[in-house]
């Protein structure tokens, strides 16, 4: 049985992106697949790095608990808005506070060379947008996903990391919108 942790990254409640996650959790739930969300608005912690990585910060233990389901689940899907060609603030605080050296990754000693500390699981960035996902990729060269695919989970061994744009969700119809929670609910029940 496949074990898959969502990690929603909106920090709106009722936003789409919290629709998007219901739907997968549904689809995979439906497939066998053990499911844990971690709905990064619901978390208590500090989202700043405040000594960069001079000086570790303790965890608080929402922190602590997602780091858990991080390490518990087999396949990581992160939902998420694309925000000025980026990730949402609380998103960014989640990572920067969580994917720490000795957790995620391992620097080696007298180095360039690191340690992956997640490998062997896979990775699924389902991210909207307001625009059509090749324009993204093809005007901006789609920034929020080099950031948290290859400088964040293929950095820290997660691998393959799919990736499925969600667009445009800014004039979108409710019959698109219904559309793209069927599209969710199809990728859950194939767990990818």
């Amino acid at each position: 049985m496949k074990k898959i942790a969502i990690i929603n990254g909106h920090p709106n409640k009722e936003s789409f992106n919290f629709g998007m996650a219901k739907a997968y959790q549904e689809g995979a739930g439906n497939s066998g697949a053990e499911v844990k969300v971690i709905t990064i608005a619901e978390l208590n912690f500090d989202p700043i790095l405040h000594f960069g990585y001079q000086k570790r910060m303790e965890l608080e233990p929402d922190l602590l608990k997602a780091w858990e389901i991080i390490q518990w689940a087999d396949h990581l899907v992160w939902i998420h808005p694309v925000w000025w060609g980026g990730l949402p603030a609380l998103m960014k605080g989640f990572i920067d506070r969580l994917f720490l050296p000795g957790f995620a990754y391992q620097y080696r000693e007298n180095s360039v060379w690191w340690d992956k500390l997640l490998k062997g699981k896979t990775g699924h960035i389902i991210t909207t947008l307001d625009q059509p996902g090749w324009y993204y990729w093809l005007l901006y060269g789609r920034p929020s996903v080099n950031q948290l695919k290859k400088s964040t989970l293929e950095f820290c061994g997660v691998t393959p990391v799919k990736v499925t744009y969600i667009g445009m969700i800014r004039n979108s119809t409710d019959v698109q919108r219904a559309k793209w929670l069927q599209k969710l609910r199809e990728l859950g029940k194939r767990q990818q």
